[in-house]
């Protein structure tokens, strides 16, 4: 796991699909066992991350309320 903390993705703001999108990318480019945070305010997000997540062997480690949005940790296994 990195050290440095998790990469962050802001995709406040924007509407589904974008924060769906925005964390495939960063999953994409991120090193094995490296967790992106995704802060998103879409309320579809609760439901289309954890999907998005489980179809492509990603893991939810959390899901943390923060005010209007949700920060979702996942984490890239490897």
């Amino acid at each position: 796991m990195n050290s440095a903390g998790p990469l962050v993705v802001d995709a406040r703001g924007h509407r589904c699909p974008v924060p769906t999108l925005r964390l495939q990318r960063a999953l994409a480019e991120a090193a094995a066992g490296q967790i992106v945070r995704l802060l998103a305010d879409d309320p579809l997000a609760r439901i289309d991350v954890p999907h998005f997540a489980a179809q492509h062997g990603f893991g939810v480690l959390a899901t943390i309320v923060e005010g209007d949005f949700v920060a979702f940790d996942v984490i890239k296994p490897g």
